[in-house]
C-alpha cells in the first residue's frame, strides 16, 4: 500500500560538494508515516518539522516540479515542494512517459517482434499473461524511479508536503491533507502540477472499455481489438505497441497527414511501417457517435460513413493543465480554455514571483523540455547567474514502432523560411549494423544549408532513433558542416555510422564547387 509523500527531511546544504551515502535508497514502500527514512538505517525517524517560511514552493512532484526544486537547493535555497499523490514523479512516472516506454520495450520482448523477420519465429501470447508481465514490468521500473526522485529530494534537503494546494495569497499556499491544513509562506513559487487527458463530450467514458490515456495501462485483459481516438504521440505509440503485440488497431485522426510536426518524409515513412505492422488509420476522419451495441461491443461511427466495432476504446484527445481548485484567478493568474498557466519567456506568470513550468503551460510538453523550464524558471526567479533561457534546439522522440525523432529544420521548415537547402539519406538497410537487427524501416536523414554547408536539420527513424538524434543535435548546436560527418571516424559496426553515409549522399548533391570559407 502506497504511503504519504509528506514527510519532513533531514536538513542539510545540498551544494555541488554535498555527499550522498554510497547506500541505495529506501524504497517508497518502506516508508511510513510522518518522518524520513535514514539513509544510514534505511528506517523511518521522526523529524520536527520546520517553520512554514521558504524561499521557493513547488506545486507538483513531477519531472519540472523536481528539477526546478533540486536547482534552488542546489544554490542553498530553503525549498518545500507540494504532491497530492502518495509519491512523487507524475505523469511521467506513473502513467506517461515511463509506463509507456517500458510497455513499448516489454511487448518488443514479449512478442518477439524483432525477430519474426531475422529468424522465422512465431510468437503467441495468451492474452492474461500479456498484461500480467506488462504491467508487472512497468510497476517495477515506476518503483525504481520513484526511489531515485525521493533520494534526490532528500538529499538537496527539500521538505515534501503531501495535500491539495491552493493560493490564498500571491504568496501563500495553504496545503489540505490528513484531515489537516498548513499554511506555507513563500518569496517564490513554481507551478509545476502538470497535466490531465482532455475528455471530449459525447463519449461514454463511464463504460469499463473506455478508457484515456492515463487509465489505459490498468486495463485487465488484451483486448482483439482496439479503437484509438486521436492519431497524437500518444495515440500513435499506443497503436503501434497494441499491434505488436498482435490487437487489431484502428486510429483516427480529423488531420490529413500522421503528426504533421514531423518533416513529412519522415511522417509518410511512418505512416507505411505502423500500416504494414497491422495498424488501419482513418485519417480526415471524426467520431461522429460512440455507443456500444448487443454483439458488437464498442462501436464508433465516423463522419466518413464508416463504422468501428472492437472490444476496448483508447481516447487520446490532448490533455488539459490540471488547475482545478489551485485558485489561480483568485491572485490574478491567467490561465487559457484547457486550464494551461500562461507565462511569458521566462516563465513567469502574470503574478509576479509566481512561475509555472512543465506539462501545466502547454506546448510542448515533454518531460525532456520540463525540466529545463523549471530550471531556467528558478534562476530567473532568484536571479542566479546560470542558467537563463531553454534551448531553442529542441529534440523530439516518438516512441512508435518504429521510432522516430527529430532536431532542428524539417525541410518544409527550410521552404517556409525560404533556405535552401541540401539532403542526404542513409538507410539502415544498408548498414551493416542494421541489417544484423533487421530494420528495415530506418533511416538518418540530413538538411543542409546549401549556402554555408552547415546541419540545420536530422531527422532519424527507426532502432534507437531518439538515441541517434543527439549526434545530429550536437554538430547542429556547434555549428557543423557537412564535412564534419565525413572527417568523423564511427564505430563499425554501428548505426551512427549512417551519419557519415547520410552526409556522402549530401555532398553528391552538393555537386562541384568551392567549399566555403
Amino acid at each position: 500500500m502506497p504511503v504519504p509523500l509528506t514527510f519532513a527531511v533531514a536538513r542539510g546544504l545540498a551544494g555541488p560538494l554535498a555527499l550522498t551515502p554510497s547506500v541505495p535508497p529506501t524504497p517508497p514502500s518502506a516508508l511510513t508515516g510522518w518522518g524520513h527514512a535514514s539513509a544510514l538505517t534505511g528506517r523511518v525517524v521522526d523529524t520536527p518539522r520546520m517553520s512554514d517560511d521558504f524561499d521557493l514552493v513547488v506545486l507538483g512532484a513531477g519531472p519540472a516540479g523536481e528539477k526546478g526544486a533540486a536547482q534552488a537547493a542546489y544554490f542553498g535555497k530553503r525549498v518545500a515542494i507540494v504532491e497530492r499523490e502518495p509519491v512523487p514523479g507524475g505523469a511521467a512516472v506513473h502513467t506517461g512517459t515511463l509506463p509507456s516506454k517500458t510497455l513499448r520495450e516489454t511487448a518488443l520482448f514479449l512478442s518477439g517482434y524483432r525477430q519474426r523477420d531475422l529468424y522465422g519465429v512465431t510468437v503467441e501470447i495468451e492474452p492474461h499473461l500479456a498484461v500480467g508481465r506488462l504491467i508487472a514490468r512497468k510497476n517495477a521500473v515506476r518503483e525504481l524511479e520513484t526511489a531515485r526522485i525521493l533520494n534526490n529530494l532528500d538529499r538537496h534537503g527539500i521538505e515534501q508536503v503531501r495535500g491539495e494546494a491552493c493560493f490564498v495569497e500571491p504568496h501563500t499556499v495553504e496545503v489540505a491533507g490528513r484531515g489537516s491544513r498548513r499554511r506555507l509562506a513563500t518569496q517564490v513559487c513554481l507551478i509545476a502540477t502538470g497535466s490531465s487527458p482532455f475528455r471530449p463530450a459525447g463519449i461514454p467514458h463511464d463504460d469499463p472499455d473506455v478508457h484515456d490515456s492515463d487509465a489505459f495501462l490498468g486495463i485487465d485483459r488484451l483486448p482483439d481489438s482496439l479503437t484509438v481516438l486521436g492519431g497524437g504521440v500518444i495515440g500513435c505509440e499506443y497503436a503501434s505497441v497494441f499491434a505488436a503485440l498482435g490487437v487489431d488497431v484502428h486510429l483516427v485522426d480529423p488531420r490529413p497527414r500522421l503528426l504533421p510536426f514531423l518533416d513529412l518524409e519522415m511522417g509518410e515513412r511512418l505512416l507505411d511501417a505502423m500500416t504494414a505492422h497491422g495498424v488501419s488509420f482513418h485519417l480526415n476522419a471524426r467520431a461522429e457517435r460512440v455507443e456500444r451495441l448487443p454483439g458488437r461491443g464498442l462501436v464508433v461511427g465516423l463522419t466518413t460513413g464508416a463504422e468501428l466495432a472492437a472490444d476496448k476504446l483508447l481516447v487520446a484527445a490532448g490533455r488539459k493543465g490540471n488547475t482545478d481548485g489551485m485558485g489561480l484567478e483568485d491572485i490574478g493568474a491567467k490561465v487559457d480554455e484547457r486550464g494551461y498557466v500562461v507565462v511569458d519567456e521566462h516563465f513567469a506568470t502574470t503574478v509576479p514571483g509566481v512561475f509555472a513550468a512543465g506539462d501545466v503551460i502547454g506546448f510542448p510538453a515533454l518531460a525532456s523540455t520540463s525540466m529545463e523550464q523549471a530550471r531556467v524558471a528558478v534562476c530567473r526567479a532568484f536571479g542566479f547567474a546560470y542558467k537563463q533561457e531553454v534551448s531553442s534546439l529542441l529534440p523530439f522522440g516518438v516512441y512508435t514502432i518504429p521510432e522516430v525523432s527529430c532536431v532542428g529544420m524539417s525541410e518544409e521548415d527550410a521552404t517556409r523560411r525560404g533556405t535552401d537547402v541540401i539532403v542526404g539519406r542513409a538507410f539502415f538497410r544498408d548498414n551493416a549494423r542494421g541489417q544484423i537487427v533487421g530494420d528495415r524501416d530506418g533511416m538518418v536523414k540530413l538538411i543542409f544549408d546549401r549556402a554555408t554547408r552547415a546541419l540545420v536539420g536530422c531527422h532519424c527513424i527507426g532502432e534507437r532513433a531518439s538515441e541517434l538524434v543527439h549526434v545530429g543535435q550536437a554538430v547542429i548546436a556547434l555549428g557543423g558542416t557537412v564535412e564534419t560527418f565525413i572527417e568523423l571516424v564511427f564505430n563499425f559496426l554501428t548505426l551512427s555510422e549512417a551519419y557519415k553515409y547520410a552526409a556522402y549522399d549530401a555532398l553528391a548533391n552538393f555537386g562541384p564547387g568551392p567549399v566555403p570559407g
